[in-house]
């Protein structure tokens, strides 16, 4: 596991809105087209996330070795609107990430359980990607375009990588899984 998750764990709601902030930057005539290279280099090769059909986020919940359920990290600290904050699920490396959050709780459900927030979710017109640290995987996340990072450093700010797809996230998931037992 990368030495920073656990670190991004403990103080995510930080981290999350210095993202916005930097962000931000990309506004600014000519250091923009800098900030906006820096961020996607960055999103890239170190943090972050995929969209996930239906499909690849069971299969995700189904290969994981730990699943849990918390507040969504997005929404709470930006909050624009009024979808469910009990939306992400946590997986894979999720559990040594969030070990020692002071922020987060995050409880153990059953994979039935995660399922059904997923899919009540995805009725109410939320997106779900996997986010991901190095290529390690931590949690699943159902999301507003409104209120989620990743998909407002993409769409906003012109950060591409911040969040991509990859049609293969679910073998890689499963393959990462395999490595830790």
């Amino acid at each position: 596991m990368h030495h920073i998750l656990p670190l991004y764990g403990r103080y995510q709601h930080r981290f999350l809105r210095a993202y916005i902030r930097l962000a931000r930057l990309t506004k600014v005539p000519l250091l923009g087209r800098l900030v906006r290279r820096m961020a996607n280099t960055y999103a890239r090769r170190q943090h972050g996330g995929y969209y996930l059909t239906p499909g690849e986020a069971e299969a995700i919940i189904e290969a994981s070795g730990f699943v849990a359920l918390g507040h969504c990290a997005c929404r709470q600290v930006f909050g624009n609107c009024q979808s469910p904050v009990m939306a992400e699920v946590v997986v894979g490396f999720g559990q040594h990430v969030y070990s020692n959050a002071k922020v987060q709780s995050f409880k153990p459900v059953s994979r039935e359980e995660a399922k059904e927030v997923l899919s009540s979710c995805r009725r109410l017109g939320m997106m779900q990607t996997v986010m991901h640290c190095r290529g390690h995987y931590y949690t699943i996340c159902s999301c507003c375009t409104c209120c989620c990072v990743p998909y407002r450093l993409k769409h906003d700010y012109g950060i591409e990588f911040a969040i991509t797809r990859n049609k293969n996230i679910a073998i890689d998931f499963k393959k990462q899984q395999k490595c830790l037992t």
